[in-house]
This record gives C-alpha cells, sequence and structure tokens, in this order.
C-alpha cells in the first residue's frame, strides 16, 4: 500500500484541499472521491464522527491515516484544530456544466457576479448547499474551488454544482437579479427555475448582467443601511424561494 503522506504529494498539485473534519465529512456526504485522508489523532477524529457524523464514520474508519503532529503541518497551509486534512477529486466540469442546464429544475441557481471575498463565496456555497440550490455560478476572476473558497464551504463544494462561466454562459432560465432599484422581494414568488443573480461585494452588479435581468428585486432594507453582507443576501433570498414552497425537503 502506499505511504498517504507520498499519496498525498503525489495528488496535491490537482486535488481539492479538504481541510479539517468537517469538510472530509461533508465530502464524504455527498459522494466526493477522497483517495487520501490524514489526522493528527485518528481516535479523536473517530469519536468526533460516533458524535457528529455516524453516517461515514465506518468510511472514515477505512479512509484515515494517523500522521505526526510535524508531517501535517506540512502537508496544509492552516493547520485544522480538528488536525485532519483530505485530498479529494474534483468532480468533472463537463459533469457540473449537465446539472447547471438540465432542465426542468426544481431549484434555483446562485450567481455571484464578480464576486471578491474568498470567505464569502464559500458561505453561499454552503447556504446554496443547505438549501437545496441546484448550483453556485461565479463569474468573473474568482475562482470557485480556491482552498480558502472550499475551507468557507465546509467541503459542500460536492452537494452542488460550482462552476465559474462568463456572464454570456448562464443557464437557461428566468434572471432575477439582487439590486436596491428592484422591487421589493417580497412580492416576487421565485420560481424553481430561477436564475439568482448577486452583485460584487464592492461595485454591485456588472452592467451586462444588470441588462440581461428579467428581473430586479429589492431586499427589505431600513433606510441609511446601505447594504447587506452578500452571504446574507444570498441568504434571505434562498429563504424567501423556500418559503414561498422551494423548502428542501428531508431525508
Amino acid at each position: 500500500m502506499t505511504d498517504p503522506v507520498t499519496q498525498w504529494r503525489e495528488r496535491a498539485g490537482g486535488a481539492v484541499l479538504l481541510d479539517g473534519f468537517h469538510a472530509l465529512k461533508h465530502a464524504l456526504r455527498f459522494g466526493a472521491e477522497v483517495p487520501v485522508a490524514v489526522t493528527t489523532d485518528r481516535r479523536a477524529a473517530l469519536a468526533l464522527a460516533g458524535e457528529l457524523a455516524g453516517d461515514v464514520r465506518d468510511a472514515l474508519d477505512a479512509l484515515l491515516t494517523e500522521v505526526p503532529q510535524e508531517t501535517y503541518a506540512s502537508l496544509v497551509t492552516r493547520p485544522h484544530p480538528t488536525g485532519v486534512a483530505a485530498l479529494a477529486v474534483r468532480p468533472p466540469r463537463e459533469a457540473n456544466l449537465r446539472a447547471l442546464a438540465h432542465m426542468p429544475r426544481t431549484a434555483p441557481i446562485v450567481v455571484l457576479d464578480n464576486p471578491r471575498n474568498l470567505g464569502n463565496a464559500g458561505a453561499v456555497i454552503r447556504l446554496a448547499a443547505g438549501f437545496g440550490a441546484t448550483g453556485v455560478v461565479t463569474t468573473g476572476t474568482l475562482d470557485p474551488w480556491h482552498p480558502t473558497v472550499v475551507r468557507g464551504g465546509a467541503g459542500l463544494h460536492f452537494a452542488t454544482a460550482v462552476e465559474r462561466l462568463e456572464a454570456k454562459e448562464l443557464p437557461a432560465g428566468p434572471l432575477f437579479a439582487l439590486d436596491p432599484e428592484g422591487d421589493d422581494i417580497r412580492g416576487t414568488k421565485l420560481p424553481d427555475d430561477a436564475v439568482l443573480a448577486f452583485g460584487s461585494e464592492r461595485s454591485g452588479l456588472s452592467a451586462e448582467l444588470r441588462a440581461r435581468a428579467d428581473h430586479l428585486l429589492a431586499l427589505p432594507m431600513r433606510p441609511q443601511v446601505s447594504s447587506y453582507n452578500l452571504a446574507t443576501s444570498v441568504a434571505m433570498t434562498l429563504y424567501h424561494w423556500s418559503a414561498t414552497g422551494g423548502a428542501p425537503t428531508a431525508s
């Protein structure tokens, strides 16, 4: 059997870093291919699995290899408090594009128009996964699979389709763009096939996406409050969709 550290170094260049126990737990739950996983304390990691993630404990038992703290620290840039890290195979772009393009859709797609903050993008992906959104698309230069984004998303990139596209390549569906000058969202029922677009944290919607929007919607906001955090705006919008009939189903 190949030494896990050797496996790690061979695969690290093209793999997705799962940083921490919860990222690994989520990735396994949603079918990620994880060729190597390490921990500084195997017993503690399996105890945590028994407490919080019994459904994947056996998979973790078979996968986790204990390594010294120094070895673990040499494999990751920012050691996680849980002392767990793994490498996963990124889903094929073609498969994600098929999922995004598939119609009819049963849940919206979230579009982040030229986002700037890696942590915000990760938080949005986590939200989208929680609400059962079809996917998260980014435009612009930010890589939605950057390690910091994956860390912010707690491994839930594997629970929804995450890709970067140009604005002209967005999936079909009615485009609802969030904008302070739009109509109050509380008067609109968002359809399941909606494409929900959110502007950059600094400059808002791009002119291209604003011009393409079928509907401009505004979130309720007290006068003199200038804006919400990007992830907060996405959460409010997805909650509005779910509260009007699109709530995720329990399994």
